[in-house]
């Protein structure tokens, strides 16, 4: 179907009967049984969704060299597999099983899907068939209907609450009756530069047997590239997963205390700015766009609304007096104007929470406020009670060495004749039995 697209784009400079391609579908019925042969078992319903989907890259591109952009080129290549869209009414959903249709005279493609759909069968829009990362999968698009409150729990609008977006922490909230939420993202940062010193490490060393510019790959080369892809998968999803928990903490919080309007402080105004190579990843690595549109639309499924507002001079301004002060170099802020002392990112929660449109009534916070700390990423490797990344091998013992030795514990408990809370040191001359053992031997003092 893509070939089919490419050809009919070929002849756009020389057929101006050709309109291409905003009525691909009507082009698509003239074209009779070329474009059926070309199709091959793709239905009606799947050629129109591919051709939509080139039409729309097809104008993007058009658009953007219309308004300078000369480097942007038009969808010229083959793609071997190319993302197909179903609407509703044209598949069949049931449990974990996924009917597609296909072309008049062809069985019917049955997906069995790896888990079910968390989302009832007539709540399901739209399913996308593609292949990401090395792996098939479907996109759903479902729709949900807005959480329902028992009477008196809804949330207000009249209650603020100002989030503050970072790096170290994804999200900092604070509300008007002087409560805060800290949302740690040092998981996911920790993911990051794990990933990159792993990526480092693999490139340095697949580099010796990398195809030269312009050379067909091995079979070893392509199975290098699809890990690769594997792996890049696995490192997004990841992050991706840990951005939904940390949106989701937010949330609940703010629904536990009937939050209902949260004011967040835009930052997009930095990625503008070149601050050099490290800061620039840091940034990248942000996914700012992500983080709002995670937060926006879990606050629309629970009823609340969301305001997006100018975030500049926040995090050096007090919140108590509103007077500017220095930058913090480190986590807490100290005003010399009225002695305040406070976490940076919820001071610039609180400032963010003044900017609400519409105006709103707030006080100095209150510094008995309740502070909760909640930690995204949990899925994460590492951060789990063995605080080791299971990644990394552990470190290996010299040569001959067998290891660090210890001082072997004493018996106390279920193991020995010893009960709990009684000192071992009275037993120590006393005859032990030994389970697997048919005689009783005497422990010696040492």
């Amino acid at each position: 179907m893509l070939a089919w697209c490419l050809d009919v784009a070929k002849l756009w400079p020389v057929r101006s009967d050709t309109v291409l391609p905003g009525s691909g579908c009507g082009l698509l019925t003239r074209s009779g049984s070329g474009a059926s042969a070309s199709c091959g078992e793709l239905g009606s319903v799947g050629a129109r969704s591919v051709l939509r989907r080139y039409s729309d890259a097809w104008f993007s591109a058009a658009a953007r060299r219309k308004g300078g952009a000369v480097n942007v080129r038009y969808p010229r290549r083959r793609r071997a597999l190319m993302p197909v869209r179903w609407y509703h009414g044209t598949f069949k959903l049931t449990g974990r099983a996924l009917r597609l249709p296909v072309a008049q005279g062809h069985p019917p493609l049955l997906v069995r899907l790896d888990r079910a759909v968390p989302y009832p069968p007539d709540a399901v829009r739209s399913v996308t068939l593609l292949f990401a990362d090395g792996r098939l999968c479907v996109d759903v698009t479902a729709e949900l209907s807005v959480a329902s409150y028992p009477s008196g729990r809804a949330p207000d609008v009249a209650r603020v609450a100002g989030v503050d977006l970072g790096i170290i922490h994804p999200f900092a909230v604070a509300s008007t009756d002087g409560d805060s939420l800290l949302v740690s993202g040092r998981a996911i940062r920790a993911e990051h530069r794990l990933h990159l010193a792993d990526t480092k490490a693999r490139h340095r060393a697949v580099a010796a047997r990398a195809p030269s510019r312009g050379q067909r790959g091995s079979r070893r080369w392509r199975r290098t590239r699809r890990r690769v892809r594997l792996v890049e998968g696995r490192h997004r999803r990841r992050v991706r997963q840990a951005l939904h928990e940390a949106a989701k903490a937010v949330i609940d919080w703010a629904v536990e205390r009937r939050i209902g309007t949260l004011t967040v402080g835009d930052p997009r105004g930095v990625l503008d700015r070149s601050s050099g190579r490290v800061h620039n990843l840091r940034l990248r690595q942000w996914q700012i766009g992500r983080t709002l549109r995670i937060l926006q639309d879990k606050a629309a499924l629970a009823g609340i609304q969301v305001h997006l507002v100018d975030e500049r001079g926040t995090s050096s301004t007090c919140p108590a007096c509103a007077k500017r002060i220095s930058k913090p170099t480190g986590r807490n802020l100290s005003c010399r104007h009225c002695q305040f002392v406070g976490h940076r990112d919820l001071a610039a929660a609180f400032t963010i929470a003044t900017r609400t449109p519409g105006g709103v009534n707030t006080t100095p916070p209150r510094m008995g406020g309740m502070v909760t700390h909640r930690r995204a990423g949990s899925h994460l490797p590492g951060v789990g009670r063995a605080r080791r990344d299971p990644r990394r091998r552990p470190p290996r013992a010299a040569a001959g060495a067998s290891g660090r030795r210890r001082p072997v514990p004493p018996l106390v408990g279920s193991r020995s004749s010893t009960r709990v809370g009684e000192d071992p040191e009275q037993h120590r001359d006393q005859p032990v039995y030994i389970p697997g053992c048919r005689t009783i031997s005497q422990l010696l003092p040492v």
